[in-house]
């Protein structure tokens, strides 16, 4: 059975994307550098828009899109999409929180091994014609306390990666936690005050909502140890990053990874003068196979939609 609805997609996806919609006969438009102004002249035009993290999908745009059905997000966060206007208007949002799962929970893994054995002071230094073996003393995360706040898919993958790695795990949510999950993990529930206090690295798993707004600020950043690293995988404003800054320049915090910010791009962001600190620019879901994945999982629930099915 094929549909006559008209998509257009708005940033670069996984090719899969477009098959899988024009296989079951809807019309694509694919205009990856579409600019916001073309998107308020032309999304009258479609019932599906489909965006990643580049394109901003605001009440104006929504406000002119009438015949638009969905919405679809290829990756996690819908903060990039006014949630409220799409509400009002009856257009269903979907996202693919499948897709990135396993992507960003490595990437956590990976930027915490970067902080643990001081792999930037090595790089940088042998590009600089210095051989600084002695400040490359780290540690080691086995044994270490990981504190993972937001135990939703992500927080999971996360903790089950960390197990492996002989961590221990501490978890918070406001929902309350898969207790066979917590077995498997050997997780230790706690309330945020006292898993800040008790972990050598806080990784955060959680949404941009008004309650999670600089969730991590100064006061918050004042419980954790002087060498705990916090991570932040998940959105830019919830951490304070100019407390960030104060707490990590002042030697109040170990050190950070940060992929995500506040205001977004973030070339030459304050916090790259601070050698205990790894940026990387917004790519959790960066890979091969999450962005298949995610673009897939959008493709199909699309037309699942469209079949009445979900």
């Amino acid at each position: 059975m094929g549909f006559d609805e008209s998509v257009l997609i708005c940033d670069k996806v996984d090719p899969i994307l477009n098959k899988i919609l024009t296989d079951n006969g809807l019309a694509v438009t694919y205009d990856p550098e579409i600019t916001p102004e073309q998107i308020l002249e032309k999304i009258s035009n479609f019932n599906i828009v489909i965006v990643r993290s580049r394109t901003k999908i605001t009440k104006e745009m929504i406000d002119k899109a009438d015949n638009c059905k969905i919405i679809g997000r290829v990756g996690v966060g819908l903060d990039n999409i006014d949630l409220d206007a799409a509400k009002a208007k009856d257009i269903r949002v979907i996202n693919a929180v499948e897709g990135a799962m396993n992507a960003v929970a490595e990437l956590v893994i990976g930027l915490m091994f970067t902080l643990a054995r001081n792999v930037k002071v090595g790089d940088m230094g042998i590009r600089n014609n210095e051989w600084p073996k002695n400040e490359m003393l780290g540690t080691e995360l086995k044994g270490k306390y990981l504190g993972i706040i937001g135990m939703g898919n992500i927080g999971k993958r996360l903790g089950r990666l960390a197990r492996a790695l002989n961590m221990n795990i501490i978890g918070f949510d406001v929902m309350p936690i898969d207790e066979e999950f917590a077995k498997e993990v050997g997780l230790m529930k706690a309330d945020l005050d006292t898993l800040l206090s008790s972990s050598d690295y806080v990784s955060i798993h959680v949404p941009l909502i008004d309650s999670t707004y600089h969730l991590i600020d100064a006061k918050k950043m004042s419980l954790m140890k002087k060498t705990a690293r916090i991570i932040n995988t998940s959105r830019g404003g919830v951490v304070d990053e100019d407390a960030l800054y104060d707490a990590i320049k002042n030697g109040n915090l170990g050190g950070a990874a940060l992929d995500v910010f506040e205001k977004e791009p973030a070339p030459g962001h304050k916090l790259s003068e601070l050698s205990n600190v790894i940026l990387t620019p917004h790519a959790g879901a960066q890979t091969k196979e999450a962005q298949s994945l995610a673009a897939n999982v959008i493709a199909e629930k699309i037309v699942q939609i469209l079949r009445g099915v979900i």
